[in-house]
């Protein structure tokens, strides 16, 4: 556990925590609840907030009894349990307290639900949102592309293991760390540590090469299962295994022409910044050459 680490919202400090095992960031509940009722004093803070739990704990809320405590250093330096919640449960918690600093907030669930249920309406506008967030956060056409293609992928693999009784969450997660390691040598976790990553989607960290031998990965397992078609989780687990081998044996092969590693340990900014600066270096050799040949 990461803890110990200060954010700070309009220059006030709020600590939180980096449960990697959970992979979820905790926040102190006392410091947001300062932030929300803008309040300077810890003590009263405290206060607020332990009047606010009982009276949430009477109504029977499920945010009182989900809430977490972790060790953070307080005040006086020592390490102390304080009460933590997560993104989820903070959201629910602003929606508790009046304050015009919750507002953002509130208005940002209202508009999340809306879209969420324009999607179940119309399925295509969660691909147009998909584009247009991905373009937003500065990926290439090329790429959103090929993302866009790995979530298809994806997709009909999940849809395959469903037909065989894997369930969702922790086998989903187990057969995707076999698929993982069997290709890229490393376990999701570890990737994600190689990268940088925390909480952050992986596959949107890829280059374009690991994202074309993940989906390779994905889509060979799928193929696989649907012509074995196991029975069991262990079935499926070895299916997985030999889905992301075949994956291993493509990506060996690219690194024996390229000379180069396919895996790399840069995340998405890094990337971007990369495909940035050779494009701007190709537009300065092209104004170069032009220059050069009209004189």
């Amino acid at each position: 556990m990461d803890q110990d680490k200060v954010y700070l919202f309009e220059d006030l400090p709020i600590r939180s925590a980096w449960v990697e095992d959970e992979e979820e960031w905790y926040f102190s509940v006392v410091d947001v609840v300062g932030v929300l009722t803008e309040q300077l004093d810890y003590q009263k803070s405290r206060k607020y907030w332990n009047k606010l739990k009982q009276r949430l704990s009477e109504e029977g809320s499920q945010l009182v009894t989900n809430c977490h405590q972790l060790k953070m250093t307080a005040q006086d330096g020592r390490k102390r349990l304080t009460d933590v919640a997560n993104t989820e449960q903070l959201l629910r918690l602003i929606q508790s307290i009046p304050s015009k600093k919750a507002e953002p907030f509130k208005l940002w669930l209202a508009k999340v639900g809306k879209e969420r249920i324009e999607e179940v309406i119309d399925p295509e506008l969660t691909i147009e949102r998909a584009l247009e967030t991905y373009a937003k956060k500065g990926y290439s056409r090329e790429w959103i592309n090929q993302r866009l293609q790995a979530i298809q992928v994806r997709k009909e693999l999940t849809d395959e293991w469903d037909k065989r009784g894997v369930k969702k969450g922790v086998e989903y997660a187990i057969l995707t760390d076999e698929i993982t390691k069997a290709w890229s040598g490393m376990s999701t976790r570890q990737y994600k540590n190689l990268k940088g990553l925390k909480k952050e989607n992986l596959r949107d960290n890829m280059s374009t090469l690991e994202l074309v031998l993940n989906m390779l990965a994905e889509a060979t397992t799928t193929e696989l299962s649907k012509q074995k078609q196991p029975e069991s989780f262990e079935e499926s687990r070895t299916i997985a295994k030999e889905g992301g081998a075949a994956a291993g044996e493509a990506r060996a092969a690219v690194e024996k022409r390229t000379g180069k590693t396919v895996i790399t340990s840069k995340n998405a900014a890094q990337l971007q910044d990369i495909v940035t600066g050779l494009i701007e270096t190709d537009i300065d050799e092209e104004g170069k050459y032009e220059k050069d040949n009209n004189t």
